[in-house]
This record gives C-alpha cells, sequence and structure tokens, in this order.
C-alpha cells in the first residue's frame, strides 16, 4: 500500500469523505467568499440586512410553512399496515420534488408572476406579461413529469410480480 493510499484513508476516515470531497468543498466556500467580496463592494449595508432579512424571513415564515406542508403530504400518502398504523410510501417524493422546484421559481420571478416588476419593462424594454401563464405551465410540466415518473418506476418495480403471476396462471392452466 502505497504512502499516498494510506493518507487518502486516514484523511476519510478522520474527514468522513474522499479528499475529492473536501477540495470541492473548500472551492465552493472559495467561490462564496469572492461572490461576497465582490457583492459587498456596492451597498454593505443593504446587502446585509437584505441576508439577515432573508435569513429570518426563511427560520421563522418559509421553513415552518413547508415542514408543515411536507408533513400533511407524507400523512396523505400513507398507507395501511395490518396493525392499522401507517406505512410511508415514497410516492410523496413525486409531490415534493416539482413543489420544490416551482416554489423556487415562484420565490425567484414573484414580481414578475404577479406583476409587480415595474423597473423591468423599463430596464429590458420587454413586457413583462405572460410570466404566470409561463410558470403555471412550468409547474404543471414538472407535476405530469413527476407523475409519469411514478407510473414507469411503479410498472417496473411490479413487471417481476406480474410475470410470476402470469407463469402460475399458465402452470394451472396446463395442469387441468
Amino acid at each position: 500500500m502505497s504512502h499516498l493510499t494510506r493518507a487518502g484513508e486516514a484523511l476519510r476516515r478522520r474527514y468522513g469523505a474522499s479528499p475529492l470531497h473536501l477540495l470541492l468543498t473548500l472551492a465552493c466556500f472559495a467561490l462564496a467568499l469572492y461572490a461576497g467580496i465582490r457583492l459587498l463592494k456596492g451597498d454593505t449595508t443593504g446587502v446585509a440586512i437584505w441576508f439577515v432579512g432573508a435569513a429570518l424571513l426563511h427560520d421563522l415564515v418559509l421553513l415552518p410553512a413547508y415542514s408543515l406542508t411536507d408533513r400533511a403530504a407524507q400523512f396523505l400518502c400513507r398507507g395501511r399496515a395490518a396493525e392499522g398504523e401507517g406505512v410511508p410510501r415514497p410516492g410523496v417524493n413525486y409531490l415534493r420534488v416539482p413543489a420544490f422546484v416551482s416554489g423556487v421559481l415562484f420565490l425567484v420571478w414573484w414580481p414578475l408572476i404577479l406583476r409587480k416588476g415595474g423597473r423591468y419593462t423599463a430596464y429590458t424594454a420587454l413586457s413583462a406579461d405572460g410570466f404566470l401563464a409561463r410558470w403555471l405551465l412550468i409547474t404543471a410540466a414538472l407535476f405530469a413529469a413527476s407523475a409519469v415518473t411514478l407510473i414507469v418506476r411503479t410498472w417496473l418495480r411490479l413487471r417481476p410480480e406480474r410475470t410470476r403471476h402470469r407463469a402460475q396462471a399458465q402452470a394451472r392452466r396446463t395442469a387441468k
């Protein structure tokens, strides 16, 4: 075993992941630091207030809201076990992903979706009309793609069971 391999394994034991993970994490922190320095060159106080406000809005409003929504979705997507207790179903993930992506898109584009982006037209010379319709179409496409994925995965998961049932039925027919 080479010295480099032993050092990599020692780092993995102490750090908990590969050296590549550590390198990528450090690169992400360096990029965030660079972006922060560039961002704070302008209105430092305004940017700091915006970050604190965003953190408070997320922690005090958004996190409880989407945690409660996720709990409700988990409750509604539970099956019944033999003992009467709920059995978690992975189908809730097919609601989470499109809802999350749609929510992020709304969070980024809400002024234009709700037609509150007056300066957008002045700055870009483009109309702000149509953002609501586009966001609704994207949201519908996300949920449709998620539904198709759920259907295909369920069909593939149940295929061995269908094959076994067919074989059993054919065996019964030939036994008669």
